[in-house]
């Protein structure tokens, strides 16, 4: 009877959540995908973003409007539907008597539990609690496996949002698109829960990865060899005298103190002319990294704002004074791996006309995760809310449209297999969902070259023009 009413509790998580204050706990999304973690454990070096002066005050009257629907949306998820229970009980009884092997009553609750989660969006998951450690990690930046960011699929499989920077799964040419059907030959399952877990393992030992890729004639097999990985999340360098480059790979604890680090050393010879900041296939992170990166950049203006069936997932944030390259130029280079928490900061930047965005469309991943902590050290990562841009507009299911397009030289065998948050089976519905709007991945310097002529443009210099990337061909 305990086991039951543990269920009938989590069927009611929406008033868990309340328990879990969302800026306190910002989401996460990278590797794994898209999620939540605790905040950073040191102090951000500059304030934190304040409110928004010019949102509404609220009255009387709209304050306790908004108490009675949130009373009632309470009230509304604390209700157990018996009949449902009373049907579960019945089939879980008959499996517990009748199924041709013994089944534990550990392996039949934790397949419950799953199963709740199973079809609601690509994000919402269980973790056991080493998952919930490893998921702990990654905010951390350093854990034991592979370095790849991945979204599990309906049937199991997990395909590759993106192998991390100079990680195994980088080396092993491992490519955003490909299709992870099974490891060490053995298939994955619908019902395995978290996507990065299987790939986690003691640096040295070595998996065997059976890959999909569009094109290839038969399934590839990959060998990787895991080690212990230190995601470095920012990068830097002169492109130029006068125009600086960042790469931010992930938004970790740390991301956004190192980013003022790489700046403070950029200007060490003077003041920068334009900055290029790179976020290619950077799948997110923790949100406030992000919002302070934004706040290092913008004097005023909103940052992003969140919105969800409770209040406590409502929140919003703006930039403090103060940029830190004082107005010069600013290019935000971004693909189809961008996601998340890297689609906040360009959209913030972009609202705000402070940055011009290069590159293609991006993921399109424009949710909150919160990660609910279990009594037996098990985690529950669930949908709460959706971002929005500082003007209004929703991330999901469409991303950021770049100001200035760039699209990957494409061949008659090509084996990139494009992908979006709107292609994944069932994401949320976006205000302009369309599922046929995947960016291309674009690797390498030539677009590095491309943002940078953009960026001198903006600052005045005469440029030759840089050779844009051959278009993508139309669909027929």
């Amino acid at each position: 009877m305990r086991r039951l009413l543990a269920l009938a509790l989590l069927a009611a998580l929406p008033v868990a959540a309340q328990q879990a204050p969302a800026p306190a706990a910002p989401p996460k999304d990278a590797a794994p995908p898209p999620k939540e973690a605790p905040p950073p454990k040191e102090a951000p070096a500059t304030p934190a973003p304040a409110a928004d002066p010019k949102a509404p005050a609220s009255t009387p009257a709209s304050t306790a409007a908004k108490a009675a629907a949130d009373a009632k949306a309470e009230d509304d998820a604390s209700k157990v539907p018996l009949d449902d229970i009373r049907r579960f009980v019945t089939v879980y009884n008959a499996v517990k008597q009748a199924y041709v092997e013994p089944v534990t009553d550990d392996k039949l609750m934790k397949a419950a539990i799953h199963g709740l989660l199973l079809d609601l969006d690509p994000h919402s998951t269980y973790f056991d609690k080493s998952d919930a450690e490893d998921f702990d990690q990654n905010a951390r930046g350093a854990y034991e496996g592979i370095g790849v960011e991945l979204q599990r699929q309906k049937d199991g499989t997990l395909k590759v949002v993106s192998a991390i920077d100079d990680t195994p799964a980088a080396k092993a040419g491992l490519k955003s698109g490909d299709i992870i059907v099974a490891m060490d030959g053995k298939p994955f399952r619908p019902d395995e829960g978290d996507t990065s877990a299987p790939l986690r393992g003691p640096a040295g030992s070595k998996v065997v990865l059976t890959v999909v890729r569009k094109n290839a004639k038969k399934p590839l097999e990959i060998t990787v060899v895991r080690e212990t990985i230190h995601v470095t999340s920012v990068r830097s360098r002169t492109l130029e005298p006068g125009f600086g480059y960042v790469r931010v790979a992930a938004f970790q604890a740390d991301t956004a103190a190192d980013f003022e680090k790489a700046l403070a050393k950029l200007t060490e010879g003077g003041a920068l002319r334009g900055l290029v900041l790179d976020l290619r296939s950077n799948p997110g992170g923790l949100l406030t990294s992000a919002v302070q990166i934004a706040d290092d950049v913008l004097d005023k203006g909103g940052i992003v704002s969140t919105r969800g069936r409770i209040s406590i997932s409502d929140a919003q944030f703006s930039a403090t004074p103060g940029d830190r390259l004082n107005g010069a130029p600013l290019v935000v280079l971004v693909d189809g791996g961008s996601a998340s928490a890297s689609e906040v900061l360009a959209g913030a930047l972009k609202d705000n006309g402070r940055a011009r965005i290069v590159g293609s469309r991006t993921f399109g991943k424009g949710s909150v995760q919160t990660v609910l902590p279990l009594d037996n050290g098990d985690s529950v990562k669930l949908t709460t809310a959706r971002y929005f841009t500082p003007s209004g507009k929703s991330i999901q299911a469409l991303g950021i449209v770049p100001d200035v397009p760039l699209a990957a030289p494409r061949s008659a065998d090509d084996t990139r297999l494009l992908i979006s948050e709107a292609s994944l089976p069932g994401h949320l519905r976006g205000d302009a969902d369309d599922n046929d709007t995947a960016g291309d991945v674009l690797d390498g310097e030539t677009y590095v070259t491309q943002a940078l002529a953009e960026l001198k443009r903006m600052a005045g210099v005469p440029v030759a023009d840089a050779k844009p990337a051959k278009p993508a061909p139309k669909k027929k």
